[in-house]
């Protein structure tokens, strides 16, 4: 009796002990399903948030060149220096010529250095201030060098007819630097000539041009041209002429000299 119960009370021991293995192993396998489950959705979602992280890098790093049009290929960009260059090379010539044009019609030429001497020496003798002379001694220059005359013959005639006084008036009513006659010489004034125009330097040094040339036209001679410009074509000592050639002279050797000259 004593046996039967001992093996009464076994048999239930090994049951619970074969229970609790069970329940014990279905804990652990659940544990690894949970673990095999988890596991992967983790990796996917770190793979997931890896990737973003990767494409907005990528993103980051491609914008600039997406969105940057001042990064021309360079083929373009020679391309458009090329064509700039060829308009500035087309355009030059033209902006040369025009600002040529300007510079021509706004100053004239300079005075030569002998002619510069020579103001210099009538500054001195006359005194006039040389600023006053400029015009004087450029429009000579011009003159002259258009109607093939000596230009310090001019300045000569002007010496003794008005002593560079541009304003000068004789009692037969001759004008200006060359005292021209104003009611004989109207024909050959420029269209452009203002209201007192024989008083302007340079209209008046035209006309006197003018009029110095058909003399010479008119009498043969410059030595002729000259007594008839001074008023005395019949004087046979050709007085007017004389007193030209001397100031003349008296220039060209100011002229070679310097400005130290005197008379």
């Amino acid at each position: 009796m004593s046996a039967t119960i001992s093996l009464k009370s076994t048999r239930p021991r090994r049951s619970d002990a074969t229970l609790s293995f069970i329940q014990y192993a279905l804990v652990i396998v659940g544990l690894m399903l949970l673990v095999g489950t988890v596991k992967p959705a983790f990796s996917d979602s770190r793979k997931d948030d890896g990737d973003q992280r990767r494409a907005a890098a990528t993103t980051e790093a491609v914008a600039p060149t997406a969105t940057l049009p001042a990064t021309v290929s360079p083929s373009l960009m020679a391309e458009e220096e090329a064509s700039i260059t060829t308009a500035e090379a087309q355009a030059e010539p033209a902006l040369k010529e025009a600002v040529k044009k300007e510079t021509f019609a706004a100053a004239p030429a300079a005075l030569r250095p002998s002619l510069q001497r020579a103001l210099d020496y009538v500054s001195d003798r006359y005194r006039v201030a040389p600023e006053a002379l400029v015009p004087i001694f450029e429009t000579a220059q011009s003159v002259g060098r258009e109607r093939k005359l000596d230009p310090l013959l001019i300045i000569a005639i002007i010496g003794i007819e008005s002593r560079f006084n541009p304003f000068a008036e004789s009692p037969v009513g001759a004008q200006g630097l060359m005292q021209v006659m104003p009611d004989i010489h109207k024909d050959k004034l420029p269209e452009d000539a203002g209201e007192q125009p024989f008083l302007d330097p340079v209209t008046n040094i035209q006309v006197g041009v003018h009029v110095l040339e058909e003399a010479i036209r008119w009498r043969g001679s410059l030595t002729g041209g000259l007594q008839h410009y001074g008023g005395s074509p019949t004087d046979p000592a050709t007085g007017y002429a004389k007193k030209v050639f001397a100031e003349k002279q008296r220039l060209e050797k100011a002229a070679k000299r310097g400005s130290n000259s005197r008379a």
